[in-house]
Parts: structure tokens; C-alpha cells; sequence
């Protein structure tokens, strides 16, 4: 087991409520689960995003914490939340990665790993 090491797991849903296809706005949302599986104690302090859609288009993101959130957690604990992304084309992806400081000052980062947005059955 690593020292340092938090690990993201995500489950996305598609809101066909408020995407407009028409105008090339398709919404998802994406639940993030972050599980500290180190041996130390860790603060989540930002996030950098790479989003991409199947046009080639990226788009980056990079601000402090989660969702207004630094959460701060000792080996074993997770802590979850859900955002969302909008995108111009019906699928794309996702992915990134925290930046944050270990109880003992140590400073690390975790790979968020490349998740897909797709609309719903319509992916080969």
C-alpha cells in the first residue's frame, strides 16, 4: 500500500431534462467518489480537468477544491460529491487530477481517470 494515495471512482448520467441537442448542449453529471487507500492522512486542495469532447474540442478547468469543498481525509475515509460538465457534441470524456498535501506535508497527486460521457444506448 502506498503512503500517499486517494483513489476516484465516477458514475455519470446523462440529463436529457437539460441539454438542448438542437443548440449542441448536451448536460451530464458525474459522481465522484475520492477514498483515501494511503497509509497518510490527506487534504484534496484543487482539481484540473481535461474535458474533451468527439470534436477534438478540450476544454480545461482548474480551481480550489470540490464543489466549495477541501476535504481532508484519514486513511480508509471517502468523501463524495456531483458536478457536471456540458459538452457540444453528444459524447466525450473526461479526466484529471487532485493536487493535494499529505497530513505530514508531503505533497502529491492523484489521477482522476478518463471517464466517458455518452448519451444513453448510443455508443457501438
Amino acid at each position: 500500500m502506498a503512503a500517499y494515495e486517494l483513489t476516484v471512482s465516477v458514475k455519470t448520467q446523462y440529463l436529457e431534462q437539460q441539454s438542448d441537442p438542437e443548440q449542441s448542449s448536451f448536460v451530464f453529471a458525474y459522481a465522484i467518489t475520492i477514498k483515501n487507500t494511503g497509509q497518510v492522512a490527506a487534504q484534496l486542495i484543487s482539481r484540473h480537468w481535461v474535458i474533451t469532447d468527439s470534436s477534438n474540442q478540450i476544454e480545461e478547468v482548474r480551481g480550489l477544491g470540490v464543489v466549495g469543498h477541501q476535504p481532508f481525509l484519514k486513511p480508509g475515509e471517502q468523501f463524495e460529491y456531483t458536478s457536471g460538465a456540458t459538452l457540444k457534441t453528444p459524447h466525450g470524456s473526461m479526466c484529471g487530477e487532485y493536487f493535494c498535501v499529505a497530513e505530514d506535508g508531503a505533497q502529491f497527486v492523484a489521477k482522476i481517470p478518463e471517464f466517458i460521457l455518452s448519451l444513453p444506448r448510443t455508443l457501438h
